[in-house]
Formats: C-alpha cells, sequence, structure tokens
C-alpha cells in the first residue's frame, strides 16, 4: 500500500510549536526535535486526522500532485521517527 493510502495522524504526543519557517515538532515520548522547514508541511501535518487518506489531505491542502513524492517523502520519515503514526481504519 502507497503512503497516499494511509490514514495518518499526528501521535498525541506531538506538539507543534509555530516557527517563522514552518514549525518546530517535538515528541515528549521520544524526546525527538524535528524542523518542519515549510508552511505546507505543517498544514498538512495538522489537517492529517487518521480518518482521511493522505492523498485527500493534500487535495484538501491545495498541494499540486507534482509536490506530492517531496511530501511523501516528509511524510515517511516523520512517521519512521515516530511523530505521525497510521490509523487503523476498518474497511466498509
Amino acid at each position: 500500500m502507497s503512503l497516499l493510502d494511509s490514514h495518518l495522524e499526528l501521535d498525541s504526543q506531538v506538539a507543534l510549536r509555530p516557527e517563522p519557517f514552518g514549525a518546530l515538532a517535538y515528541h515528549y515520548g521520544n524526546r525527538k526535535l524535528i524542523f518542519l522547514k515549510h508552511p505546507d508541511i505543517v498544514r498538512v501535518v495538522r489537517d492529517l486526522d487518521g480518518i482521511t487518506c493522505l492523498a485527500d489531505v493534500l487535495r484538501r491542502c491545495e498541494i499540486d500532485e507534482r509536490r506530492w513524492p517531496s511530501f511523501e517523502s516528509a511524510l515517511g520519515s516523520l512517521t519512521e521517527s515516530e511523530m505521525l503514526h497510521e490509523h487503523e481504519v476498518a474497511p466498509g
């Protein structure tokens, strides 16, 4: 399954602090600090709800499809860092 089909959400232990360049993401559980270096990525991360697939979130945030691969890469890294996690959606 592609990350675009995933239902991601911000981990409950993560706080986002707005910054002029984007935001700082801090995970209180594993103490990781990550710089989100663009306002568009911050907008997408804030819009992740665990219900809507990533492709639909990118559309809702009006991210040009040509930019989707870079968002997939960035959000994949955030998932590996435990800032985001996939919410299991029941079929149906």
